[in-house]
């Protein structure tokens, strides 16, 4: 089994910054993407970034320029720099990881269990 454990989460004045992580550990064989998911009270849970294995990133539109994440495999984590907060940044973000327990086993996704981003106007 792999398990995600996020940190980082708090209260912030808009305009302000907060830097997520999220550490992998358990039984992994190989770790692949790994993202920020966010999920707002009453809205679907949404891809805030991604990262893959080689370093290629992908991000939501309202984040991009704001937002910047990456990754220390030597670490198994993954990190979300978030600057300029904007109130309707208020969410539970949410680790995801694709991850292999054995050598000839298959690529499963993990979820970590959230934590709470909440900003002020």
């Amino acid at each position: 089994q792999v398990q995600l454990v996020e940190s980082g989460g708090g209260l912030v004045q808009a305009g302000g910054s907060l830097r997520l992580s999220c550490v992998a550990s358990g039984s992994m064989f190989s770790i692949g993407t790994m993202g920020w998911y966010r999920q707002a009270p009453g809205k679907q849970r949404e891809l805030v970034a991604g990262i893959t294995r080689g370093g290629s990133t992908d991000y939501a539109d309202s984040v991009k320029g704001r937002f910047t994440v990456s990754r220390d495999d030597a670490k198994n984590t993954v990190y979300l720099q978030m600057n300029s907060l904007k109130p309707e940044d208020t969410a539970v973000y949410y680790c995801r990881a694709e991850a292999q327990t054995g050598q000839y086993y298959g690529w499963y996704q993990y979820w970590g269990q959230g934590t709470q981003v909440t900003v002020s106007s």
